[in-house]
């Protein structure tokens, strides 16, 4: 069910892969991801990293959150992997220096860390236009 929240046992380490699959809604117009530091609202919890797949503008733009402040915005991608109403498979692979993501299977982008402590990453937010089928 979304809006979801659930924790990262253990938090982030090297090697470690975040796995969500699930169904795009038909007449989708975005949905994120995020790996946050804790489920604050109120002061926000550090994001480590958003992953936002807007189907308007056909681009998955990610970023991050550190202290309240949004860092800048990366967007290049060499194609939209998503589309609606199709099931999609998204890995998160957590390595020393970045983030890997990798969609059905492809390594869409790479995005460095800017949260220095990986075991702080200890939560998943997910929202928007998508049906969870499974999480691992």
């Amino acid at each position: 069910i979304v809006p979801f929240c659930g924790r990262i046992k253990g938090g982030m380490r090297p090697g470690k892969k975040i796995l969500v699959m699930g169904i795009v809604d038909l007449n989708p117009e975005s949905f994120g991801i995020r790996l946050t530091c804790g489920e604050s609202e109120d002061p926000p919890a550090d994001v480590a990293i958003e992953l936002k797949a807007v189907f308007t503008e056909r681009q998955f733009v990610r970023n991050s959150c550190v202290a309240g402040e949004w860092g800048e915005e990366q967007s290049s991608i060499p194609y939209f992997p998503f589309i609606p109403d199709q099931p999609f498979r998204v890995e998160i692979l957590c390595e020393h220096p970045r983030f890997r993501i990798f969609v059905d299977g492809h390594q869409l982008f790479d995005f460095y860390h800017r949260i220095e402590t990986l075991s702080a990453i200890d939560t998943i937010k997910i929202n928007g236009d998508l049906q969870l089928t499974k999480l691992g």
